[in-house]
């Protein structure tokens, strides 16, 4: 992949949003550095970014797709309520892939574990422990 300086601000605003940003959060922040961007050029900086293993495209979580700069291996967790997602170590489910490969006989090339719940603070807000 070529050298952009329009898909470098990409990536280095992407790194500063930890918040697994959609594309349009993502093109909120970039108009305010850079008016002339164009939504398209964004997604197709994204999408080139993320074909090249260099971010993460996380579809599936809302209608619109978040975007993830942590391309190690880990799982989703999005709060039912404020609706952020956050990341969990694949730690805690170690050796999923080769258990699910064994029991099903399935050769698994890619996964998205998803988990969906309450995060901390919407917890502390309802009173939950």
């Amino acid at each position: 992949m070529n050298y952009s300086r329009q898909r470098e601000q990409v990536l280095r605003t992407l790194k500063e949003n930890v918040v697994h940003p959609t594309a349009e959060y993502l093109y909120e922040i970039l108009r305010n550095k850079n008016p002339k961007i164009s939504l398209a050029t964004l997604y197709r900086n994204l999408n080139q970014l993320a074909e090249a293993g260099v971010i993460k495209k996380i579809d599936g979580l809302e209608s619109s797709a978040h975007f993830d700069h942590n391309t190690h291996e880990h799982y989703h967790f999005i709060c039912d309520e404020c609706k952020k997602v956050f990341d969990i170590s694949a730690n805690v489910a170690p050796d999923i892939i080769s258990k699910t490969e064994t029991e099903t006989g399935f050769k698994i090339k890619g996964h998205d574990i998803v988990f969906h719940g309450l995060c901390h603070e919407c917890r502390e807000k309802k009173g939950e422990q």
